[in-house]
């Protein structure tokens, strides 16, 4: 490998939109996400619909059933 053209890799934190936070190693010293292994539906067991620009919300709209 040739030297000096590998990039620094230290401790970083990642935060994560639910408010946990952990240490990992990478060449960002801190990482944002919105979902980790804490809040996450598949490790969690509960079910969390995350709606981007009213997807959900516009599918529900398109094949909901209708209400009486």
């Amino acid at each position: 490998m040739k030297p000096e053209i590998h990039p620094t890799y230290a401790t970083a934190t990642v935060s994560c939109a639910c408010g946990n936070t952990f240490q990992t190693r990478s060449t960002i010293a801190e990482i944002h996400t919105d979902i980790c292994a804490a809040c996450h539906p598949f490790f969690t067991g509960k079910q969390k619909l995350i709606d981007t620009a009213g997807r959900v919300e516009r599918f529900r709209q398109k094949y909901g059933k209708a209400t009486a």
